[in-house]
């Protein structure tokens, strides 16, 4: 069994669907299989290791839920409540709530994510609000009624970011930070929305010979976000995510391991047991239709087994979280190649490891 799962896991390097792949198989307190190989920097032979961080991009969504379930835990706001409550300026129906933007049933459009990313050079000017206020007031038509369909949206976890804010006085990253992050025992090394240290930070690339990167210049200036080919992968600069609240945390796969094992726990020390239950229980529509989106986990079965999970992808990275509420383990993977739609790969490993 484990033999085939490193087969699997090595050929997605050895076959050139990515530089580097780290894997992990939990329970809520031991890593039972754990994976790490390939490359974090191609030109210069750098191996991953322990220590090596990605982006996660929306992975970071799973986040913003848990930041908003504390505040609800804590009453200090309601799921319920309509978000012109805490954003007067909502330009979207009066009558859309905080539980309709984390079950992305609020209708408000997704404008391709792509370009919107700064280089490591703008982060000290760059204004997430000024960008996105002016990105919402371009595209300020809901695509639907509340809770009429599942259809997702960065833009939502926006507004979530800025509820979190508005209600506890913090900006959302040292909410995130202090309340999440910390009191799991991780340092910005390990999870944070800065990249601590570029020599640990996995470089991220694209295929060089690949359609995508044809049309990448559609959405982005290649010559200032991206370098010279190297084997047959085009490298990013580093790079952050415009919107910290649906994808801008990087970190180590060990990380994000002791995230979701901390969410297997039934002390969980992050949220109560019955906000943790309704995080994981899925949304239906108004008309009854099952949308497969908890409080921003995706649901899913593998072997008659229920799971939540959430991806996470733009240039240059791809990553999965994954748990299995009723089994009690976890899986995590990342790799340092483009990935853009919810590909699912966690189904190709764990199948192995789930009984």
């Amino acid at each position: 069994m484990m033999k085939e799962i490193e087969t699997e896991l090595r050929k997605q390097v050895d076959e050139h669907y990515t530089p580097s792949i780290q894997y992990a198989f939990f329970d809520q307190a031991h890593v039972r299989h754990r994976y790490s190989f390939g490359m974090a920097d191609v030109r210069n032979a750098i191996p991953v290791d322990a220590l090596t961080t990605y982006h996660g991009f929306s992975t970071t969504k799973t986040f913003t839920a848990l930041a908003i379930l504390q505040l609800a835990e804590q009453g200090l706001l309601d799921i319920h409540d309509p978000v012109i409550k805490y954003i007067p300026e909502f330009l979207y129906a009066p009558t859309t709530t905080i539980r309709h933007l984390l079950t992305h049933t609020a209708g408000i459009p997704n404008p391709v994510p792509l370009s919107w990313i700064h280089p490591l050079s703008e982060r000290e000017t760059f204004d997430s609000d000024h960008f996105f206020n002016a990105i919402m007031a371009k595209n300020k038509k809901a695509k639907s009624a509340p809770n009429e369909k599942f259809a997702y949206s960065n833009l939502g976890y926006i507004l979530l970011g800025q509820v979190i804010a508005r209600v506890t006085g913090l900006s959302y990253e040292d909410y995130i930070t202090t309340h999440i992050i910390s009191r799991l025992g991780l340092g910005p090394d390990q999870l944070g929305f800065e990249i601590y240290n570029s020599r640990r930070n996995a470089t991220g690339y694209h295929k060089q010979k690949s359609f995508s990167n044809m049309i990448l210049g559609l959405f982005l200036d290649k010559a200032k976000f991206m370098g010279e080919a190297e084997d047959g992968w085009k490298p990013f600069k580093d790079y952050y995510i415009n919107g910290a609240p649906y994808g801008g945390l990087i970190g180590t796969a060990d990380a994000y391991v002791k995230y979701v094992q901390e969410l297997l726990k039934q002390d969980c020390s992050l949220i109560n047991s019955s906000l943790k239950k309704r995080m994981f229980e899925e949304n239906h529509t108004n008309n009854g239709k099952a949308t497969g989106m908890c409080l921003s986990w995706y649901t899913g079965m593998l072997k008659g087994h229920r799971y939540c999970h959430h991806a996470g992808g733009g240039g240059g990275y791809y990553c999965e979280i994954r748990i299995y509420p009723e089994q009690g383990v976890g899986s995590v993977v990342m790799f340092n190649r483009t990935g853009m739609t919810d590909e699912r790969f966690l189904d190709k490993i764990d199948q192995y490891l789930i009984k």
